[in-house]
């Protein structure tokens, strides 16, 4: 145990046992790991953000739909999620349109279909790794607390070999196990913000993808009349 004098953050993790300090070190890996998928997930939401708005402008300022697409398909990976979404409306609209047979409700049904299933994959894309900062922030503060409870657990302990218990005795010891607490803390809080802001986000997007799904949809069924 550290003297009563010594009681800088360093000297604490330092001077903790080997639970806690395990416990410390998995909760600092943690946060790590959150900090990154922050960082990437908030590049790439945004980034899908501006995408989608920039290619709405482009669709609504009237440019022609055939166009639209051949543009779209030679830059695909670079397009943006909902434009991924068009291009798989108008290719799957294009291929039934151009085949005999087909009624009108299937042809416009078909596209839906092809539409739903880039959209999922772009939604899927978007909320991949939000999961793990979820779990961050709701398991690292118990984490955290198993460590804290262990360490106090030693810190009393080691009182039975001091003939006098006093408080200089014991509060090294509890604040050195308190330290996995803020440990944990300091991983879970940035994660649940980050979470919180980021479904938010994806959920935004998902409603302006389904709603020009509709419209697209729309826009399809009255070329076919």
């Amino acid at each position: 145990m550290i003297h009563s004098g010594d009681m800088s953050i360093l000297s604490l993790i330092a001077e903790a046992s080997i639970v806690v300090k395990f416990v410390m070190a998995i909760l600092a890996g943690v946060s790590f790991m959150s900090w990154y998928w922050i960082f990437r997930k908030g590049l790439s939401i945004r980034a899908a953000r501006n995408e989608t708005l920039d290619f709405e402008q482009q669709f609504w300022s009237g440019s022609d739909l055939v166009n639209l697409y051949r543009t779209v398909s030679q830059t695909r990976d670079e397009a943006g999620p909902l434009a991924r979404i068009f291009e798989s409306g108008f290719r799957e609209f294009s291929k039934l349109h151009g085949q005999k047979g087909h009624e009108a409700a299937d042809i416009i049904n078909g596209a839906r279909r092809a539409m739903r299933a880039t959209y999922q994959r772009e939604i899927d894309d978007l909320e991949a790794h939000l999961a793990f900062l979820a779990s961050v922030g709701s398991v690292s503060p118990y984490v955290g607390l198993f460590g804290t409870v262990w360490g106090i657990m030693n810190a009393f302990r080691g009182l039975g070999d001091v003939g006098t218990a006093t408080l200089a005795h014991v509060a090294p010891g509890i604040a050195e196990a308190l330290v996995a607490t803020a440990i944990g803390l300091f991983a879970a809080i940035p994660a649940v913000v980050a979470y919180n802001r980021y479904i938010h986000e994806v959920d935004r997007l998902s409603i302006r993808f389904e709603s020009f799904m509709e419209e697209f949809s729309n826009i399809l069924q009255r070329q076919l009349r």
